[in-house]
């Protein structure tokens, strides 16, 4: 099978295309037949080992045995079971729950031994993948490519919207709102939640976009009045916000928070050191969640919701999986709305 691994740390000429031999599923296990993976900062900071602090590092600290094939969001068909899984399994149509965890119900994302698909194991950038058969789930849509944005990114942002307890009526800032945790921030908060959402994006080119996604306001991070602009579209300040960029917006969150406000951060595209002002957060009594993933729950909550189209899928663009090095190139450029698709040539 033809699959696009990453050799070292570094930049794209790290990814390179092979053939491997298709794998066989072990006890509990499927065989995937891949037919869409959506790309995620998740995979372009495991290549750049941007996850360390002092040295390169991959999800974990220790880092990633290299070749590693990435990619996390995957749609496909079962083409074979493994011993123990119900034959019945073959040729069905799933999305893949992310990662693999001990911990128990409702902290299986923050358990210490979580692994995570594209980083401890190969991963989607190929024709064929094994996943364990409990963790594939059945397709919320008719479609491989539209179902291949959720998992990661959805499921990101579930979480966070989760976190933060949103309730109807409550305002909620999102940062990186055209992106594909930001994109689905929108909907999740507004067409699920109940929450007034103001979308904060570089190029206002995808304001009625966004609009459409469930934004009732959409407003420009260039502007030099960034935080008046928010409490003036909103009536005052505002009762929480789902970060994605980090240090360029941490100022202006927590300026237009209102005391008792909520910020919750799952990216730091833009920055990932700050400067933090203790006195704004205790006297403001402020809440900060950190968030990475979540829950397998939550994944079934939101695949019920997509199911329901309550939430669609945001595609900028697809590209063949041979082209995965322009496809993060291009990932990692401005203006675009929503995910990047890689489609292997299944001829």
């Amino acid at each position: 099978m033809k699959v696009v691994q990453v050799k070292g740390y570094g930049g794209v000429e790290q990814l390179e295309v092979v053939e491997r031999s298709v794998p066989k599923p072990r006890a509990g296990e499927v065989l995937i037949e891949v037919k869409a993976c959506g790309i995620n900062n998740t995979e372009i900071w495991m290549r750049e080992g941007a996850y360390g602090t002092d040295t390169q590092s991959g999800w974990k600290p220790e880092g990633v045995q290299f070749p590693r094939v990435p990619g996390s969001d995957i749609s496909g068909r079962i083409v074979q079971v493994g011993s123990g899984v119900d034959e019945a399994r073959n040729g069905q149509d799933v999305v893949l729950f992310p990662f693999t965890s001990g911990g128990r119900t409702g902290t299986e994302h923050i358990s210490e031994d979580m692994a995570f698909i594209g980083s401890e194991y190969d991963g989607g950038y190929a024709e064929y993948v094994v996943w364990p058969a409990e963790l594939c789930y059945a397709m919320p849509l008719t479609d491989y490519t539209k179902s291949a944005v959720f998992s990661v990114s959805g499921l990101t942002a579930w979480h966070m919207n989760e976190q933060v307890q949103l309730q109807p009526g409550q305002t909620v800032l999102v940062t990186g709102a055209n992106g594909g945790v930001g994109s689905l921030n929108v909907q999740i908060a507004a067409r699920v939640f109940g929450a007034t959402v103001i979308a904060v994006v570089g190029d206002l080119k995808t304001e009625e976009a966004l609009k459409r996604l469930g934004a009732t306001h959409v407003l420009s991070y260039h502007s030099e009045q960034l935080a008046d602009e928010i409490i003036a579209v909103n009536g005052g300040p505002i009762d929480a916000v789902l970060d994605v960029v980090g240090d360029p917006m941490f100022k202006t969150a927590l300026t237009v928070l209102k005391n008792g406000g909520k910020f919750c951060i799952s990216g730091s595209a833009g920055g990932q050191q700050t400067n933090l002002d203790f006195r704004t957060l205790y006297l403001k009594h402020l809440t900060f969640y950190g968030s990475v993933l979540g829950t397998r729950a939550e994944f079934a909550r939101m695949l019920d919701a997509i199911a329901a189209g309550k939430l669609e899928p945001v595609i900028d663009r697809t590209f063949p999986l041979e082209e995965a090095a322009a496809a993060q190139t291009y990932f990692k450029e401005t203006g675009k709305l929503g995910k990047i698709v890689l489609i292997p040539d299944q001829n």
